[in-house]
């Protein structure tokens, strides 16, 4: 995956911006725990760049930037998990999962959805 780096708080709303023009993914990850290392292996290795070639990825490192991963649950109106993925299209989070339930074919479905 070509991981785009979040890490300001602006980015934020460069990103709410964005999704009115293209899908945004963001993964939140605790580079401390094993199962959000399980769940960003799982999707790294699922992922398939020509279905989502019309979805930017960010990452987001919740240790170094734990602000912004507040600055999200406020922004789109989720709760603050770790891992957690979010689809966010037309300035709204369309989809959020964590832990195991971060799921490939369940995130390709939801970037889908509008078409």
């Amino acid at each position: 995956m070509n991981w785009l780096k979040l890490e300001s708080l602006d980015q934020v709303k460069e990103i709410k911006e964005k999704s009115k023009e293209k899908a945004v993914l963001i993964f939140k990850h605790s580079t401390s725990c094993s199962i959000s290392r399980t769940a960003l292996d799982r999707l790294e290795r699922n992922w398939k760049p020509d279905e989502m070639s019309a979805v930017d990825s960010f990452y987001l490192d919740l240790l170094k930037y734990r602000e912004i991963s507040n600055q999200i649950a406020r922004e789109f109106s989720v709760e603050h998990q770790s891992p957690q993925v979010l689809l966010i299209e037309n300035g709204k989070a369309v989809y959020d999962q964590s832990h195991f339930d971060i799921n490939y074919a369940d995130l390709y479905s939801a970037s889908r959805k509008k078409e």
